[in-house]
């Protein structure tokens, strides 16, 4: 089984949106039982907390309920436990790999890297802005998430 973290700052909007995102196509394609999926965030302000409300009223529009997942930190076993530790931005990406065991930040990178069609390389955080940021924050995430599952497919075994 492969493993896939997703990390924030808070991990009540963006990193909570694309573990809900991407667990939904694994599911659409079958795959559910063959990755497992978890978001993060690497502080603890909202440890326990439901995602943003905004972040899950962006999400249940496009079929994506976040309403059973709690906000918790990135913990030192995390780095042990996923295959793919993915920031959404390079301020998390620091923060990871300022932490990151050397052995293990061949796992570390920015979730955008699978969209490389995007013309950003980092998940805006929108919290501090508008409805439509979690729009957009949706869009990248649902881009980098089908270039995710693509390299993902690429190394399981048939």
């Amino acid at each position: 089984m492969t493993s896939v973290l997703f990390v924030c700052l808070g991990n009540i909007c963006r990193s909570p949106t694309a573990e809900g995102v991407f667990g939904r196509l694994l599911e659409q394609e079958g795959l559910a039982d063959r990755v497992r999926v978890d978001s993060a965030g690497t502080g603890a302000w909202h440890v326990g907390e439901a995602p943003d409300e905004r972040a899950r009223a962006a999400a249940l529009e496009r079929g994506v309920d976040l309403s059973a997942l709690r906000a918790r930190q990135v913990s030192a076993d995390d780095y042990l436990r996923f295959d793919h530790i993915l920031a959404m931005d390079e301020d998390n990406l620091a923060n990871l790999t300022a932490r990151c065991p050397p052995q293990h930040r061949s796992k570390l990178g920015l979730f955008l890297e699978f969209a490389p069609q995007a013309d950003e390389r980092e998940v805006p955080d929108p919290y501090f802005g508008g409805e439509d940021g979690f729009g957009h924050v949706l869009d990248l995430i649902e881009a980098a998430s089908r270039g995710l599952l693509a390299h993902l497919q690429g190394r399981m075994p048939r």
